[in-house]
């Protein structure tokens, strides 16, 4: 996802942009101490094309960190096209929970490379966004109980990021996951 900021890149250049941030996922994910040079490699490009495009390993970190959000944010709304509210805020967490195991390498190279407080402004915004999609159409079809905020089911899912990705992660994300929709729905008013 491009920064709004940006010109308009050509097609040959976002090509580049793409095959960078496609091995910079790869790779940061098996090893968040992989070298710029080992995944420009990986991308087909040289290293004046990696550079233009990613100045420091802070850039390249924050912006294959910022597609990963925008695609988890984006699949919020997805749910709720084809699923009950329940149904797709549940499928929701489940799959927060698969991504967050699986970019267990990406999140160590973005705690290496990134100075405290630039996450957050990276990602807040669109998975914040997301969680009120899906609350506020639970909260209409009355699946929930009403009041709930973004920051309240973020915080109730916090523990997601305490699990080993190494570990029996599924069956302990399951049951956090199984008894946060048990809170959310006490007390809500039904369809």
């Amino acid at each position: 996802m491009p920064n709004e900021q940006e010109p308009a890149l050509r097609s040959d250049a976002r090509r580049n942009r793409a095959r960078i941030l496609d091995a910079a996922l790869t790779e940061l994910t098996r090893d968040a101490c992989t070298p710029l040079s080992a995944i420009a490699r990986r991308a087909g490009v040289g290293q004046a094309t990696f550079y233009r495009n990613f100045p420091s390993r802070e850039c390249l970190v924050l912006e294959v960190y910022r597609h990963e959000v925008g695609q988890v944010a984006a699949l919020a709304g997805q749910l709720l096209r084809t699923r009950a509210p329940d149904a797709a805020l549940r499928e929701w967490m489940d799959r927060l929970a698969r991504h967050a195991m699986a970019k267990a390498g990406l999140a160590e190279a973005i705690r290496k490379a990134s100075a405290p407080g630039s996450l957050a402004a990276v990602g807040r915004a669109p998975v914040t966004a997301a969680v009120a999609l899906l609350l506020d159409a639970n909260t209409r079809a009355g699946t929930i109980r009403p009041g709930i905020t973004p920051d309240d089911f973020l915080l109730a899912i916090a523990g997601l990021w305490q699990l080993d990705p190494h570990g029996d992660w599924q069956s302990r994300a399951a049951r956090l996951l199984d008894l946060v929709m048990d809170g959310l729905r006490t007390g809500a008013p039904g369809p």
